[in-house]
């Protein structure tokens, strides 16, 4: 990660999932350490449950938004086949960290795609760093379903070139300023998170 000195980071889900706003997180805890910082979204029929993607890209100096085939550092995936659909985005020694849900997005139901029958194993068996858990039955135990987008940056949180604390302090502060009766909830959530992306690996890296 970072040969380069730029990190580059995927979210990607399924629309109102939150995708878009965990790439803005992102994007503005990097700002925050000094970052140079470009992000770019493709939402396709994103308030229709349409695929949304986004690239995040942040180092000394960042020229362009998109992150080529091969080059993510990490992706983030809101659902288990959209995370499937941009494995070849990662670098061989990228790491995955996916939500387990899985909810078949309008173009499996017109026929252009085939919804894969374990995502999940299919990520693990190419060889990545992957790492699955429930994020939405988290949520549910801390009594709001909207907590999935905030569980999972806590997850992805101790994998970035900066410390997990920045990026908590960014989206609890933000809930502090603008909706402060959630802010302790999502505090817990990012903690919640950063727990599971931890105790769910399930890769199948080879040591060869």
């Amino acid at each position: 990660m970072l040969t380069d000195g730029i990190t580059n980071i995927l979210v990607v889900g399924i629309g109102g999932q939150g995708v878009m706003t965990a790439a803005e997180m992102l994007a503005r805890a990097a700002l925050a350490q000094g970052y140079d910082v470009k992000k770019t979204e493709v939402a396709g029929m994103a308030q229709r449950g349409g695929v949304v993607s986004s690239h995040v890209r942040f180092g000394p100096k960042v020229y362009s938004p998109q992150i080529d085939a091969g080059e993510a550092d990490l992706l983030i995936g809101f659902e288990a086949a959209e995370s499937l659909r941009w494995l070849s985005h990662l670098r061989p020694t990228g790491v995955a960290m996916v939500n387990t849900l899985r909810i078949a997005p309008p173009v499996v139901s017109v026929g252009l795609y085939d919804y894969p029958v374990d995502p999940i194993g299919e990520l693990a068996a190419a060889g990545i760093e992957v790492h699955a858990f429930d994020a939405g039955a988290i949520a549910e135990e801390l009594g709001n379903a909207k907590l999935v987008n905030t569980i999972m940056l806590g997850a992805i949180s101790d994998y970035l070139p900066f410390p997990a604390e920045i990026l908590k302090t960014c989206i609890v502060e933000g809930f502090r300023a603008y909706k402060p009766k959630l802010a302790d909830v999502n505090a817990k959530a990012f903690d919640a998170g950063r727990d599971a992306g931890h105790a769910k690996a399930v890769s199948r890296r080879s040591t060869a």
